[in-house]
């Protein structure tokens, strides 16, 4: 399943798992109107986001499609607390090629922005689910290394990374996420909103057959 972090959130909220709050644009003219929404609910800071398929945006690099030789903004995912500087990012953003490690030389235009709540956090924690082929079964990888990516700490330091396989037919257990939580040194009110988290949002990767 491909589909944008745009589209994946609305998705997400059906089910109950909290997301920041944000609004996909497709032009510049949409621009004024998303930040106008956006400052209704009160959100002062942004988060303007490359919308591809592809991983590694924010350490991507956004060129002229016409001059391929020409660079136009470092990073495809930008936080500011200034309209007028989120504003430049999304200019810089839009229609130009996006360049990560995953695209190859070649890149991907970017045709869509998701401009989002920018959050205040002191962590960064890394989750995923995807269907482990050689046992027929879902896993939930976690780790401590959120930020960083994912196969490099698989492949420099594997130990940091929790692996919890559900069973086809029985679903998540409560357990299994509480040893998630655990894993991810998580306490008091974090630990307890990891596993309500978790929960959800494996049901919904179960409903939308998102593996």
């Amino acid at each position: 399943m491909k589909i944008h972090e745009f589209q994946a959130k609305s998705l997400l909220k059906k089910y109950g798992v909290p997301v920041q709050d944000g609004v996909a644009i497709k032009r510049m003219s949409q621009f004024d109107s998303a930040m106008k929404k956006l400052k209704k609910m009160g959100i002062k800071q942004w988060v303007v986001k490359s919308q591809i398929h592809a991983g590694g945006r924010g350490k991507g690099k956004l060129y002229d499609p016409k001059d391929r030789s020409k660079l136009i903004l470092e990073g495809g995912v930008k936080f500011t607390t200034s309209e007028k500087k989120a504003k430049e990012y999304a200019e810089k953003m839009l229609g130009n090629i996006l360049v990560t490690h995953q695209t190859g030389a070649e890149g991907k235009k970017v045709k869509t922005l998701f401009i989002t709540e920018g959050l205040d956090y002191k962590k960064e924690l890394y989750l995923g689910i995807l269907l482990d082929r050689a046992v027929s079964k879902n896993v939930i990888m976690a780790s401590t290394e959120g930020g960083v990516e994912i196969e490099k700490v698989a492949a420099e330091t594997p130990e940091k990374i929790i692996k919890v396989w559900v069973e086809p037919g029985v679903g998540l257990q409560a357990y299994q996420a509480r040893e998630l939580a655990f894993g991810l040194n998580l306490s008091g009110n974090a630990f307890k909103d990891f596993v309500k988290f978790i929960m959800k949002l494996y049901k919904a990767y179960e409903d939308t057959d998102a593996s």
